[in-house]
């Protein structure tokens, strides 16, 4: 059973809108998401003591979610991840983008799925949110509509996202929630063990753009087929962090895609999707600076994000899995984060 609870969780400045909340409750999860980026605040599952502690890094209230922060929790489109200086070509047609994260263009830009009110539809088991991102918004071609819906399934969030464009336009959707199985709000994750179904990755150049090279994971860091301890692991290599997308196997189908697991709390959550990618990113860029929940300060390395994904920068790199949306066809893809106890 899921019970479904809608509450009102800020007004945004300027008439521009309430924001509600939406907590999806099962026997085992509580998943608190808002309408303002179908962005979730809050996600209680419960350790090996029988003890429920939140495990995404996030804001209670409103404001911290319109400050300058880190895409904490939220829905990024129309495209995820970086587009090389902010151009594309499709059918002849250059399109310039905003150049948000010098010199290349991320998340969709400034304004972004991320910064926007989402239409909200209470189902049985979750919430769907809607909206149209008219023709041009951040440079992109063609009016695109986009459905976003989280289902719980006892220790199960399930996020399913569809988009129908009315002309050609690369989409690629994508949840940037940070984790850390010990609960919100502690120091760090070196002491999380970390498992993805990887046999290549995509080595970046300094401003994270793909090279175009698909490396193995043999013999490199970026090998995490088997489990590994991540603190060890990034001194033993003398990596400063992940911020890469790894490779899975190209197929529409449900496929293991990672798993992270903490041994003190016995939290594991195991990752599942559609997609061809993920991007394992380990918080290089936090720095202490935001106040979260319950005073919780997030330094670097504070939480964890895998966001299921296409390629960064597909619409530039042709050997790269494709990310054109076309009139007519659906993009629909999902994943799913499993939490368990052990």
């Amino acid at each position: 059973m899921v019970s479904v609870t809608r509450t009102a969780f800020g007004e945004l400045p300027s008439g521009g809108g309430t924001v509600e909340k939406f907590q999806l409750l099962s026997d085992q999860l509580s998943v608190d998401i808002i309408s303002w980026g179908c962005t979730i605040t809050a996600l209680r599952v419960k350790d090996k003591q029988g003890k429920a502690s939140d495990v995404v890094l996030g804001f209670a209230e409103l404001e911290g979610y319109l400050q300058k922060q880190p895409y904490f929790g939220a829905v990024v489109g129309r495209v995820a991840n970086r587009i090389a200086k902010g151009r594309f070509t499709i059918g002849g047609k250059e399109y310039h983008l905003p150049i948000n994260r010098e010199p290349n263009s991320l998340h969709g830009g400034f304004t972004g799925f991320d910064k926007v009110l989402w239409t909200p539809q209470v189902l049985s088991n979750g919430v769907q949110f809607s909206r149209v991102s008219p023709d041009g918004e951040e440079g992109y071609p063609g009016e695109l509509k986009v459905w976003v819906t989280y289902t719980l399934d006892g220790g199960e969030l399930v996020i399913n996202y569809r988009a129908q464009a009315s002309q050609t336009t690369p989409v690629n959707l994508t949840n940037h929630s940070y984790f850390n199985l010990a609960g919100q709000g502690s120091p760090n994750i070196y002491d999380h063990k970390v498992t993805i179904a990887a046999d290549a990755y995509l080595p970046v150049d300094e401003t994270l753009i793909p090279t175009g090279v698909i490396a193995p994971v043999e013999g490199t860091a970026f090998d995490l087929r088997k489990p590994v301890e991540l603190g060890k692991h990034m001194q033993g290599y003398h990596i400063h962090g992940f911020d890469h997308n790894f490779c899975l196997k190209e197929s529409k189908d449900k496929k293991f895609c990672a798993r992270v697991h903490h041994a003190v709390s016995g939290r594991t959550l195991e990752v599942y999707t559609t997609q061809p990618g993920v991007q394992f990113y380990t918080g290089n860029f936090l720095d202490g600076t935001l106040k979260g929940k319950n005073g919780a300060v997030y330094p670097k390395h504070s939480g964890f994000c895998l966001e299921t994904q296409n390629w960064p920068d597909a619409v530039n790199q042709s050997q790269f899995p494709p990310v054109l949306l076309r009139p007519g066809d659906e993009y629909n893809h999902t994943t799913w984060f499993k939490f368990s106890v052990a």
